[in-house]
């Protein structure tokens, strides 16, 4: 087994485990902020993986999966933002 390959499947077990905790956060978040930053972190780690397998096999073609991933955890961070803040106003 080559370097490469024992430290890809280190990086996917340590995503693994990133997303198996960040969706136990979002099924027993008592807030509704802690389930949308576990959302916010299962997005990320999934940019981070799609990265990682594009580094590994030496492509770039689902790059413009990774730019529409970070399109839409900005504007979901900036939505939920604004509703708390109207929320917590009232």
């Amino acid at each position: 087994m080559s370097f490469l390959m024992i430290v890809a499947v280190l990086a996917g077990v340590m995503f693994g485990i990133g997303a198996l905790c960040a969706v136990y956060r979002i099924i027993r978040g008592p807030s509704i902020l802690d389930r949308a930053l576990a959302a916010d972190v299962m997005l990320a780690i999934a940019i981070c993986a799609l990265g990682a397998e594009m580094a590994i096999n030496r492509h770039t073609d689902t790059l413009p999966v990774l730019l529409v991933l970070a399109m839409f955890a900005i504007v979901g961070s900036i939505s939920i933002a604004r509703f708390m803040s109207k929320q917590d106003a009232s």
